[in-house]
């Protein structure tokens, strides 16, 4: 038998520095064996030689230039660490190369580049992955799985809360900081930044249907800390059966990330990452229940994009492009919405 850590690594270039959550990448990556990072593009030199120093990077790995990076290294897949804004840019560049991308949450800032990055995906058969921490948690994957077991009969209302006491409380790095503050970088404040959760589980639930119709809400409550952008918002999806309502916020005393899924005959909720709460029907009390373990490849990310690209694994769930161009246009209407006081048709 082969093992993962006898194959020859995956290649991979990244594609920017200013996400936070590149750090949680190196730690990991710079451990395996199985993937190899074979070039880093950041036009801020400084910033590069930061986290080489923290992560041993060597520094022939730095590049300026996404398209000399590429053509330079021949990576197999392009990791982006932008800005959100900056997701369709490098898929263009990728997809001149037939290259694979992953991308940290969400997939777009607008529904435009959502459908442009689609068409060049289509266009060059390269796949695109969207990266949520959620997508490996076996509480999520133990819910849909209830859910599509039947165990808790079929789905009228989801509720998904996500959040923190906001990004610059929880102390992310200034280059990180300064495009989640930037409505154009990220299209939105919190209502980007943690609405996008509850509408790619919503989605993925919903088995890629559209809802009818999204209505939001948004607050500053603190203008003095984000001028420039909402740091509290509530979104609701209603579709002909069911609805949810998405809670997103820079403002809660901690960090939560949790969904509620409640059915026509029962109820499951996720308890961190791996428990659920289940009550099915005739149940007196909902019951805790351990998540079963998502198998491998589909457990991490860096184990499914190496399974996407190597193995010709079809992206789907969470992580897939079809998902989340529908998770784009959901949040597209939520910030028109929001920013009209009206209710906006899906379809």
């Amino acid at each position: 038998m082969v093992h993962a850590q006898d194959k020859a690594p995956l290649k991979v270039a990244i594609a920017g520095l200013v996400h936070g959550h590149a750090e949680g990448f190196l730690s990991a990556a710079v451990k395996r064996t199985d993937i190899q990072i074979v070039g880093v593009q950041e036009p801020d030199r400084a910033l590069f030689d930061r986290y080489a120093k923290n992560y041993g990077l060597d520094a022939k790995l730095y590049h300026a230039d996404l398209e000399e990076m590429i053509t330079a290294t021949k990576p197999q897949a392009v990791l982006a660490y932008t800005s959100t804004y900056d997701h369709r840019k490098v898929v263009e560049a990728a997809a001149k190369h037939s290259l694979a991308v992953m991308m940290e949450k969400p997939l777009a800032t607008t529904a435009e580049d959502a459908h442009a990055i689609a068409k060049v995906a289509t266009a060059a058969n390269i796949p695109v992955l969207v990266n949520y921490f959620i997508t490996w948690q076996p509480s999520n994957r133990g819910a849909y799985d209830l859910v599509h077991e039947g165990a808790i009969g079929d789905v009228r209302r989801v509720v998904v809360h996500s959040g923190h006491g906001g990004p610059k409380e929880i102390g992310v790095g200034p280059e990180f900081l300064g495009w989640l503050t930037d409505p154009k970088l990220n299209g939105g404040g919190a209502l980007y930044d943690f609405g996008c959760y509850g509408a790619d589980l919503m989605t993925w639930l919903m088995n890629g249907e559209r809802p009818l119709t999204v209505t939001a809400v948004t607050l500053q409550i603190k203008p003095d800390v984000y001028p420039k952008v909402d740091d509290d918002a509530t979104i609701v999806l209603t579709y002909p059966k069911a609805e949810a309502v998405l809670q997103a916020s820079w403002n809660w005393p901690f960090g939560m990330q949790d969904m509620q899924v409640y059915g026509k005959t029962g109820t499951v909720f996720t308890v961190g990452g791996n428990e659920l709460e289940v009550r099915r029907a005739g149940e007196k009390a909902p019951k805790t229940e351990k998540a079963p373990p998502i198998p491998a490849p589909e457990d991490d990310e860096l184990g499914y994009l190496r399974a996407v690209v190597l193995d010709g694994v079809k992206p789907s769930g969470l992580s897939s492009l079809e998902n989340n161009v529908v998770v784009a246009e959901i949040m597209d209407a939520a910030r028109e919405s929001a920013k009209s006081g009206k209710t906006i048709k899906m379809r």
